[in-house]
């Protein structure tokens, strides 16, 4: 995304923070990586407990901002609190309040970005005590796993969807190159005032839109995590990919930022080249660890191990890549491999496996596209 494409870093920044939090019966963890783009403007805000008198709701959120990083800051310090102060919201009407807080909270930036390029896409979820409500803008998504399946997800707002062609047609624009006017990949964000200035037209008409789609849905005991993540991740995983590599982690650890992050480095090595968030939200039901899943797991690290070891040996191998290369061709006899993540998932298992052979050759492979 961006306005123009930017430009990359000659090899990613993988460093990554994550944040840990509970409360109201839910755990999270998020955490964010730059990747190869050259800053980082994704932003996140997370809360388990929200003021009185909405002590029991909680609020997830993460922003992809393009173009710049203030308006996704903005929006991760202000919109919860913009929601929550709408009218309709105190009144009970949620749907409403949000929508509100949403065109609201653009409306505040307008008078201070007003005259700079850049947005921000916007996806946050809302959990009560009964209902989960999903709430996008731009192209992030929120899926919900049920029972061991992908039930729920949010709409990406691309130019090139029919209902949002038609409105940026309708305001004077066009989509080429899958883009708006062939600069702006998506078509519902905050921020990116210049693609909102038709006087005639109110907010939600412009090339543009504030609008957010809202989804409410009941919440069940079959309900296991909520995953809330931008478009680095969904460029290069499905929803059900992401869902069934993480109902697979749960079965074998409690380590929430481990298995967040080994989401983010599969996304790297499958390709994506833009900053990466991910926030993982457990539900009540969410899996727990299972002994035979454990066993199961351990044995598997055993075997690339070994696999990994006799492939050196085997092919004379002296570096990382051309080892991942005929890992991968390998990869089809390997049973169980994590599902949605596959020999992507066990990249780190392979690259201990080579450091001890070769403890001074880099375990590192950038050119992944090449690949």
């Amino acid at each position: 995304m961006g306005h123009k494409m930017g430009g990359f870093l000659e090899k990613p920044e993988t460093e990554k923070q994550a944040q840990e939090g509970h409360g109201n019966g839910l755990r999270y963890c998020v955490s964010s990586m730059q990747g190869w783009r050259l800053e980082m403007e994704d932003s996140h805000s997370a809360a388990c407990r929200l003021k009185d008198p909405f002590a029991t709701w909680s609020y997830f959120a993460v922003f992809d901002g393009h173009a710049g990083s203030q308006i996704s800051l903005h929006c991760a310090e202000h919109l919860m609190s913009t929601i929550l102060e709408s009218e309709s919201f105190s009144k009970h009407k949620y749907e409403a309040g949000i929508r509100e807080g949403f065109l609201q909270l653009d409306e505040d930036m307008r008078k201070l970005y007003h005259d700079q390029q850049g947005g921000s896409t916007a996806i946050c979820v809302f959990v009560s005590p009964d209902k989960i409500y999903l709430v996008n803008c731009g192209d992030s998504r929120a899926v919900i796993s049920r029972n061991g399946a992908a039930v729920i997800s949010t709409i990406d707002h691309k130019p090139f969807s029919p209902k949002e062609q038609e409105r940026i047609q309708n305001a004077g624009g066009s989509v080429m190159i899958k883009r708006i006017n062939g600069t702006l990949a998506v078509s519902r964000a905050f921020g990116d005032y210049d693609f909102k200035n038709d006087g005639s037209k109110s907010p939600v008409d412009q090339m543009v839109s504030p609008e957010p789609d809202i989804i409410v849905c009941n919440r069940s005991e079959h309900d296991e995590f909520i995953v809330v993540a931008c478009d680095g991740i969904w460029d290069v995983m499905t929803s059900s990919e992401v869902c069934e590599f993480i109902r697979s982690r749960l079965l074998v650890t409690y380590d929430l930022p481990m298995i967040v992050n080994s989401v983010l480095d599969i996304c790297l090595h499958k390709g994506s080249r833009d900053n990466m968030t991910l926030l993982l939200l457990l539900l009540p039901g969410a899996p727990k660890v299972d002994m035979d899943a454990v066993k199961a797991e351990r044995s598997l690290d055993q075997t690339i191990v070994q696999i990994t070891k006799e492939v050196i040996e085997k092919h004379e191998i002296h570096d990382f890549e051309t080892l991942i290369r005929l890992m991968k061709r390998m990869a089809i006899n390997i049973p169980n491999l994590p599902p949605g993540g596959g020999l992507y998932a066990k990249y780190y298992i392979i690259e201990q496996a080579f450091h001890e052979k070769f403890p001074d050759t880099p375990a590192e492979i950038y050119d992944y596209f090449s690949m």
